[in-house]
């Protein structure tokens, strides 16, 4: 009879460890960027996000940003000829040719994703829908004007943010104030590392 009811109870603890780990929530993956000036670390929303955040972890697991720099930034000062003005930092492989890169990905809008772009958000450039690749972004400050049927970008698509910086503000901060031509920095910041946090 003992042997019986320590059976039943055995069969509910596992009925139960296995429920509750299926309904734990998914965990996101974490990227370390490591500059000069510090470390930033960034969660990546791949369920979210699904196309981009896979894109960008291919890009760090296959050490293509081994070359990565932070490069220009955007202020409210040097972009006089816009009228829609954002503030952001952005970096990647740049704007030479490299075969590093990989092909565009599809857009995936933030009315689809639900990820805005918020203080800290990480998400990528583009030129037109579809031609995201290797270069990404990250928000100082809240950018509404760069989601879906945001003003910032004419065709009113916005652009597909990805992920959150969940440390490291205040290097983001660093390297919008160094010093910029036309929103280029004059020394970009190399970006000596990407690796996922384990």
């Amino acid at each position: 009879m003992k042997i019986y009811q320590f059976a039943i109870e055995l069969l509910v603890c596992i009925a139960m460890c296995y429920f509750l780990g299926c309904t734990q929530p998914h965990t996101n993956p974490q990227v370390i960027l490591s500059t000069e000036l510090g470390n930033i670390v960034i969660e990546v929303y791949i369920h979210k996000a699904p196309i981009t955040a896979a894109n960008f972890l291919r890009y760090v697991d296959e050490d293509r940003y081994r070359e990565a720099h932070f490069y220009r930034v955007v202020t409210m000062n040097n972009q006089p000829n816009n009228e829609i003005k954002i503030e952001v930092i952005q970096g990647g492989i740049g704007f030479i040719e490299s075969e590093l890169r990989l092909a565009p990905i599809e857009h995936e809008t933030t009315d689809k994703t639900g990820i805005l772009h918020k203080n800290g958000v990480i998400s990528m450039a583009r030129a037109e829908p579809g031609t995201a690749s290797s270069e990404f972004f990250i928000c100082i400050g809240d950018q509404s004007e760069l989601d879906f049927g945001g003003k910032r970008n004419p065709d009113g698509q916005g652009f597909t943010a990805f992920g959150q910086v969940i440390r490291g503000m205040e290097v983001v901060k660093k390297i919008h104030e160094q010093p910029e031509q036309k929103q280029m920095l004059v020394s970009p910041i190399k970006i000596t590392t990407f690796r996922r946090v384990r």
